[in-house]
């Protein structure tokens, strides 16, 4: 897709329409001079260039990556008219494309009925939904996982909502056992389930969850943040689209991922983020609720905005204000061209999952690498393996992976840019029990391969990172460690 040519069509778009409402004289205030311009963007783009290079498959540290081109391009093009998707006043033609790609959204959740938009992230949608939990459950608690996203006490200290972290297991999951004997005390009335934590890709078992929730009348809030998208793959079908390079059985996913991502539409509530996997710029975010009734929490009276329509504004059901209408442009455009199923978007998620499942068998079979565990989604977590096959030491880890993740990012040819991850003594020692707790905790490496490309350069990834690995056991250490 050649980015340059499609922005052109859309500033030549945009500039067809303008003048069906007749020439105007511009004011003499918004003028700029050009040479002043031309100093300060090649200041603007100098600077930029002192980003990370998200882009591209060196970079394999956060969960961070370029939206597609058509997203840009369609952010671009509806960015001209500059519409506020709050009222349809604002944005009319973009407010109809938030409730198209809101359809979308909650089809794929397996919604039947629902309410929902989108947002400005997912703190945002995940505040709404805890919001409408308050509402819905008046004076009880938020149980949330150890593992769960800071953002919900964070969200709950703001709504003056208490919170109950329940334990996880040894594999970064909320624990069945601890959340059954929380709920049968009638403290909680809202489950936080979260499909894809952040800092090792967990998915909690939400099909498990939702029975017992339901059980003791508890709601369920779905934080499918991340690994929401990862629905496209739990059916269990393979994308065809592996150029003869891969093996497409290696995009599925574990029985107990996919079944828990299935369990989505069994959700109150659910928090997605189209600014990681649907391939958007930040700014979009989404959520959905299965009851529509709960529109009642969100209505308000505003003396000067809701008046052009009797159709329900998307201000009415939401929380935020001003919200960009070009972020519901950029998404109606992408999900045009790569739909919501597997062979659509599911293309690109199924690629960063194979990658991450080949990834794991190298770690697994590399002297220099030891996988902390293994990825349920496309977040790989490892760390650098200990001289002579000894016992890894807790705070000879840390230096180490630290070292790697510092020496590759500072190297001079050759960069790879990595993530790391604080993980405690005793969640380290669930993994690897000979392991010496000589520190209360410790960091491991962490990757995420979101971009379709980490499949391609995975060999140069995982060699690259060897001999970091490698040199790191050798490496003076690091002043102030």
């Amino acid at each position: 897709m050649e980015l340059e040519y499609w922005l052109g069509r859309g500033v030549d778009a945009f500039r067809e329409w303008a003048s069906a409402y007749g020439e105007f004289a511009t004011h003499t205030s918004m003028a700029v001079d050009e040479a002043a311009c031309e100093v300060a963007f090649e200041e603007l783009t100098a600077r930029l260039r002192g980003s990370y290079p998200f882009f591209h498959p060196c970079y394999a540290g956060q969960m961070l990556k370029p939206p597609h081109p058509v997203a840009i391009a369609g952010y671009a093009a509806a960015m001209l008219v500059n519409s506020n998707n709050h009222a349809l006043d604002g944005g009319p033609a973009t407010s109809a494309m938030e409730e198209e790609v809101v359809e979308q959204l909650a089809g794929m959740a397996g919604f039947t009925a629902h309410l929902g938009h989108l947002t400005s992230s997912g703190t945002q949608a995940n505040l709404e939904a805890l919001f409408v939990a308050r509402e819905s459950r008046p004076g009880t608690a938020v149980a949330v996982s150890a593992e769960a996203h800071y953002t919900h006490a964070r969200m709950c200290h703001l709504l003056g909502v208490p919170v109950q972290t329940v334990p996880v297991d040894a594999r970064g999951r909320m624990d069945m056992g601890e959340l059954d004997r929380l709920l049968a005390t009638g403290v909680a009335g809202t489950v936080v389930v979260t499909t894809g934590t952040t800092a090792l890709g967990a998915v909690d078992p939400l099909h498990r969850v939702v029975p017992l929730a339901r059980r003791y009348g508890v709601r369920v809030h779905a934080d499918a943040a991340y690994g929401g998208f990862f629905r496209l793959l739990a059916d269990g079908r393979t994308d065809g689209r592996t150029n003869g390079r891969t093996d497409g059985r290696r995009a599925s996913l574990a029985p107990e991922t996919a079944a828990a991502l299935r369990a989505i539409a069994q959700c109150d509530s659910v928090a997605i983020d189209p600014h990681k996997h649907g391939l958007q710029p930040y700014g979009c975010g989404a959520v959905l609720f299965g009851d529509p009734d709960v529109a009642r929490f969100f209505r308000h009276d505003s003396p000067y905005t809701y008046f052009t329509s009797r159709r329900p504004h998307l201000g009415e059901i939401s929380l935020e204000c001003s919200r960009s209408g070009a972020a519901a442009a950029a998404l109606w455009l992408t999900l045009k061209l790569l739909p919501l199923t597997p062979d659509g978007l599911g293309a690109v998620l199924a690629a960063g999952r194979r990658a991450a499942v080949r990834w794991s068998e190298l770690i697994g079979a590399s002297p220099y690498l030891e996988p902390y565990q293994p990825p349920e989604l496309d977040i790989m977590t490892y760390y650098p393996a200990s001289p002579g096959s000894s016992p890894p030491r807790l705070s000879r880890v840390g230096v180490a992976s630290e070292e790697v993740m510092h020496r590759g990012m500072n190297a001079k040819e050759d960069p790879v840019f990595l993530s790391v991850a604080r993980v405690t003594a005793d969640a380290f020692t669930a993994r690897r029990a000979d392991a010496v707790a000589d520190a209360d905790d410790t960091h491991v490496l962490r990757s995420v391969l979101m971009k379709p490309e980490s499949e391609l350069y995975l060999e140069r990834l995982h060699q690259r990172v060897e001999q970091l690995a490698k040199a790191s056991w050798t490496a003076p250490r690091r002043r102030g460690r």
